[in-house]
């Protein structure tokens, strides 16, 4: 990372820049140990009182002493991608809302306030793609209460990392005592090699309903209620994945669960992959990847060719199969829950 000019370091970033993505190096001391540099890359959020506050693809903010700051420049929006199709967070972020449809919405300004009985935080966070018309505070005020009407607590989803994305408004939910509970990635690849990952060997069946068995495999809710069954039937062109036990040569007599299902939404050029979970006894046999590939070509034929996926940021083994494929991390998402004492 080239800070220098003629072989000396310089500032190039001034509290004017907030807003912009930047790269800053700043000295860092423990105790006795030799004086080093540590380097941070994100948006430039906030310079007041002589500190800096930087929101790094993380959506966890990072403060800097000014006395403690080497050097600086801006840096682009966003890195290119090496392969891959092209998409901006916003478009991506829309899609993958439109295939976790709420049971109810309203807006306020550029922020969708979504509901859903509680299932997902996705279903039951605001989505901030534009300015919420009215102050920050009274914005929030107000999804504090529209969230409490309906007995949920407050979430705010915030993408970080690429070039339109909500760092700022990440680092002002931190700033008021709203606390980031989980994070995840989109990743992004090209639809067609996923298809091809397999032979069509049969034992994926897919429907346009959920099949019997289905949600007895998906192990995301207690109880089913309707509301399950309302949001993963949404979307726009929605194709149910489903590997019976005996298919795949396991499961227990009379059990009902199959080995291995999967979920796919297509929109347009995309195709989105969710609920891919496989028993556990039957995992690493290549079950993910046949369901997978089984929806890819349904989406092929649909005309979709772009695809993505949300993995939360801590599933190593998912993040590993993914690469694997083909994918590639477009950028990440948070959900912030309000201040506890604001919940009912």
């Amino acid at each position: 990372m080239d800070f220098t000019t003629g072989g000396r370091y310089e500032v190039g970033i001034t509290p004017a820049d907030v807003g912009k993505r930047v790269s800053v190096r700043r000295r860092y001391e423990s105790g006795e140990a030799p004086e080093r540099f540590t380097d941070t890359v994100g948006v430039l959020t906030s310079w007041t009182s002589g500190v800096l506050e930087i929101t790094p693809r993380s959506g966890k903010t990072v403060r800097i002493a000014e006395s403690a700051l080497v050097a600086g420049k801006i840096v682009p929006a966003a890195p290119a991608r090496r392969r891959g199709p092209a998409a901006t967070a916003r478009e991506l972020d829309l899609v993958a809302a439109r295939a976790w449809p709420p049971l109810e919405s309203e807006t306020l300004g550029g922020w969708e306030l979504r509901a859903a009985a509680g299932f997902t935080r996705r279903a039951n966070s605001v989505l901030p793609l534009g300015d919420p018309g009215i102050p920050l505070d009274a914005a929030l005020r107000r999804v504090t209460a529209w969230y409490a009407e309906r007995g949920l607590p407050a979430y705010v989803q915030t993408s970080t990392g690429a070039q339109d994305t909500q760092e700022r408004l990440a680092a002002d939910l931190e700033a008021r005592g709203w606390d980031r509970e989980m994070s995840a990635e989109v990743h992004i690849g090209a639809l067609a090699p996923v298809a091809d990952l397999t032979a069509d060997t049969g034992r994926v069946t897919l429907s346009r309903d959920i099949p019997p068995g289905w949600l007895d495999r998906y192990q995301r809710f207690g109880r089913p209620g309707p509301e399950v069954v309302r949001v993963l039937c949404g979307g726009p062109s929605v194709w149910f994945a489903t590997v019976p036990a005996a298919a795949a040569g396991t499961g227990e007599p009379g059990g009902t669960a199959p080995a291995a299902i999967g979920r796919c939404v297509v929109d347009g050029r995309w195709a989105g992959f969710t609920a891919v979970e496989v028993a556990p006894e039957s995992r690493r046999t290549g079950l993910a990847t046949e369901v997978m590939a089984a929806l890819a070509r349904r989406a092929l034929e649909e005309g979709a060719s772009a695809a993505y996926l949300q993995v939360e940021a801590d599933n190593d083994g998912a993040r590993a199969l993914y690469d694997g494929m083909g994918f590639r991390r477009h950028h990440a998402y948070h959900h912030w829950r309000g201040p506890r004492r604001d919940q009912p």
